[in-house]
């Protein structure tokens, strides 16, 4: 049994939608401030006990050119990094009276420094380099198709597209085709994304999905910025527009919009909207 606590305390507390500009659409996340004091297993207690996706944890930075730390928890273990958890958390961080040092928010997280910036009220973070990339084995890519029920020959595509959770990948005709899937997650082999293109006029240029294995606790991550992130420095401006807006948790009841925005430097800025909806203390 895990130990109990010392000396818990009232610490301010946010859950904050991210993807959506309506209120339970997007993807929630657990925001915790002032968690200097915690302890990884207190973190990973708590994060078990919200069983949302991601639950985070600011905390004072240890870089000089960052204006917070974060820490991020899924029910199963810490992530280096994550997107929705990002926008999520500096929304929060703004919300409870943070101020940039310069133009742009820098969060310290496990992959280092991510920037991000405010447009007209919709934070974005700054895609970060991808730790893995390239093709993926034959042997996984079948493994995947067995997973997700389809023949191999309609996955056209993979790559390994990890920026820290350790996402694959793969890419499917069509926007119905990946909405019409019903995976066997006790035969998930790792954390696989899937896309696929709407029509031409659409509201949104691709259909994205992001299955878990049982074990993560979450088998269908709802809206997720690290997937989109790094779809998007593999198919953005090629396969897909340089910038575009991804629609996602569409066969799990959501409404999520992420936005994808390429500079001219070829920085790609992943964003959506922020709200808060649960707000007040937690005793930790």
């Amino acid at each position: 049994m895990d130990p109990i606590p010392d000396s818990p305390r009232a610490r301010e507390f946010r859950q904050v939608d991210v993807f959506s500009a309506e209120p339970a659409l997007g993807n929630p996340v657990a925001v915790v401030h002032g968690a200097d004091d915690l302890t990884d297993e207190q973190m990973q207690r708590f994060a078990r006990w919200t069983n949302l996706s991601e639950t985070t944890f600011l905390l004072s930075p240890t870089d000089p050119a960052a204006d917070y730390r974060l820490r991020i928890f899924t029910p199963g273990g810490e992530l280096p990094f994550a997107g929705h958890p990002t926008l999520g958390s500096a929304h929060a961080w703004l919300g409870a009276g943070g101020v940039p040092a310069g133009e742009r928010i820098v969060q310290e997280c496990g992959v280092g420094l991510v920037e991000l910036r405010n447009t007209g009220g919709r934070l974005s973070f700054a895609a970060p380099e991808l730790l893995r990339s390239g093709p993926v084995e034959e042997a996984l890519v079948a493994d995947i198709a067995t997973a997700l029920g389809v023949p191999r020959p309609e996955l056209l595509d993979a790559a390994w597209v990890d920026n820290g959770p350790g996402w694959v990948a793969v890419r499917l005709a069509s926007a119905e085709a990946v909405l019409a899937l019903e995976p066997d997650f006790a035969a998930m082999p790792g954390k696989v994304g899937v896309v696929g293109p709407h029509p031409a006029g659409a509201e949104c240029a691709v259909e994205v999905r992001a299955f878990l294995q049982a074990s993560d606790g979450i088998t269908e991550d709802p809206v997720t910025g690290s997937l989109n992130a790094s779809v998007a420095q593999w198919l953005a401006g090629e396969v897909l527009p340089a910038s575009y807006v991804a629609a996602q948790g569409t066969a799990i009841g959501r409404r999520g919009r992420v936005h994808v925005t390429t500079d001219d430097d070829g920085t790609i800025w992943v964003g959506g909207e922020t709200l808060t909806t649960i707000q007040g203390t937690v005793t930790l």
